[in-house]
This record gives structure tokens, C-alpha cells and sequence, in this order.
């Protein structure tokens, strides 16, 4: 693997560690696809850290439980701004 590819895999799995943020944002804050940070953060770092694929796993599996949650809030917005006709 590439020495780039591993030390972005690092420091992605950092940033969702630290931030508790989702592979959506991590992607929008690194500018590349959710594709890549999840293809890193899974199946690249488990190669290069399996400590710390364990601690992202985690907060994916937190946030994959909350998505329904999220996306409810979401829902609820868009109607709520909506013009009634």
C-alpha cells in the first residue's frame, strides 16, 4: 500500500475518533468520497491499526444505531420550512 494511502487512512480514522463525526462529514472535511474514508477506515486500517479500526468502529456502529434518528430530524425540517399552500 502506498505511503500516502496509509497515512491518510490515519489520519481520517483520527479525525472520526476525535470529532465523533460521521464518514459523510470526514469525507466533506477531507475533500474526497464517503466511498474512500469508509474503504479506509474499514478494510485499509485494519491492516495498518487494528487498535485504532477498533475505536472508529465504534463510533460507526453509534452512528449507524442513530441514522434513523437523524434522518427523522432531517425529514421533519424539511417540512417544517415548507410553505403551506
Amino acid at each position: 500500500m502506498r505511503k500516502y494511502i496509509e497515512e491518510r487512512a490515519l489520519e481520517v480514522a483520527q479525525y472520526i475518533i476525535v470529532q465523533n463525526t460521521t464518514v459523510r462529514q470526514a469525507a466533506k472535511h477531507f475533500g474526497i468520497s464517503k466511498s474512500t474514508v469508509h474503504k479506509d477506515v474499514t478494510e485499509r486500517l485494519e491492516e495498518i491499526n487494528p487498535g485504532k479500526a477498533g475505536e472508529v468502529r465504534q463510533v460507526l456502529n453509534i452512528n449507524k444505531a442513530e441514522r434513523h434518528i437523524r434522518g427523522g430530524l432531517a425529514t421533519k425540517e424539511k417540512y417544517l420550512h415548507q410553505k403551506i399552500t
